[in-house]
């Protein structure tokens, strides 16, 4: 995977949450911008259990978009 995409969702026009999966079928969700770090050439994330996980960019597969939370209030 191209790390430019990853840059480009967490800092254009606006974030919106995503999952990035990689070639061993694992999905790690990104929430907020403030949960990923884009290295030169690897980043790490935060996983689901708190943990600081480091990935290469090489084994990241896809980039899945994620619906965003919302507090219960119904859509207008």
């Amino acid at each position: 995977m191209n790390l430019g995409a990853i840059r480009q969702r967490l800092s254009g026009g606006g974030f919106h949450p995503f999952a990035l999966r990689t070639s061993d079928g694992r999905e790690y969700a990104v929430r907020h911008p403030e949960m990923i770090l884009v290295a030169p050439r690897s980043l790490a994330l935060v996983d689901r259990d708190g943990e600081i996980v480091t990935l290469d960019p090489l084994h990241i597969v896809a980039i899945k978009n994620l619906r965003s939370k919302t507090n219960g209030a119904t859509p207008r």
